[in-house]
């Protein structure tokens, strides 16, 4: 299955449906969650524009500074969907500029470690979005990988969808690579990022920020409870009413 939708500003704009959860018997439904890079980046009355409409999105849920939808633009207002800005992430750092000897997967683990204790307001208040979102959402960040990362683990681990999976959605990114390399590329003089890691998103990144989770609450569901102060199981349970669908017999 590609996950990935066409367009021609967006390069890591895909769906979320179809995961199959531990269950067996149930699967994300498709054509209701999304996640994606920076929507900043369509316009109206392009062909983009028209076939991000046509999916029928009625949230949109944007995880980048304020500053970044500033300077870099956010979705153009439409009636037919909300918007909603909430940073989880609430320390900056510049992945361009790292050197080459920094290993992606524990460097990255851990900056996904401070959102999750930083933006517990932030990240609260985006699970609340997506449990009572009606219809299609589709939630972003600028390349639609760390934050949207950070968000789309949490949300397929409280579905009920297996590690294996979730990790595997989150690699997905590497083949929007290329083309958030020329994207940074061309908005920087045509110089490329320091960090060879830059845009890519190694398994282990994943695996190792789902381990520290473990280890420091116990489960996904013990952190939603101790640090966002919300009901796992009550949230859990909505999450799934609203997105899973009977998986489909083989």
């Amino acid at each position: 299955m590609d996950r990935h939708i066409r367009f021609e500003a967006l390069h890591n704009f895909r769906d979320l449906g179809g995961y199959s959860a531990t269950d067996g018997h149930h699967r994300v439904r498709p054509g209701l969650l999304y996640r994606a890079d920076s929507l900043g980046k369509l316009t109206e009355g392009t062909p983009d524009w028209d076939r991000f409409l046509s999916l029928g999105i009625g949230t949109v849920l944007d995880l980048r500074h304020p500053w970044e939808a500033g300077s870099r633009g956010r979705v153009p207002a439409h009636p037919s969907f909300t918007y909603h800005n909430l940073s989880i992430e609430h320390r900056p750092y510049d992945q361009p500029s790292l050197t080459a000897d920094v290993d992606p997967g524990p460097y990255l683990a851990e900056r996904y470690m401070e959102v999750a204790r930083d933006g517990v307001k932030e990240i609260a208040a985006a699970l609340s979005v997506v449990a009572e979102a009606d219809g299609p959402l589709v939630f972003h960040c600028a390349s639609g990988k760390d934050r949207t990362g950070q968000l789309a683990a949490l949300i397929l681990t409280l579905l009920g969808v297996p590690e294996e999976s979730v990790v595997e959605d989150f690699a997905l990114t590497n083949r929007a690579t290329p083309a958030l390399l020329a994207d940074w590329r061309a908005r920087n003089d045509g110089r490329s990022p320091v960090w060879p890691a830059f845009g890519r998103a190694p398994e282990p990144v994943m695996r190792l920020y789902l381990a520290a989770m473990r280890a420091r609450y116990g489960s996904v569901g013990a952190y939603v409870e101790r640090e966002l102060g919300m009901d796992a199981g009550g949230l859990a349970r909505t999450l799934r009413a609203r997105l899973l669908e009977p998986a489909p017999e083989v």
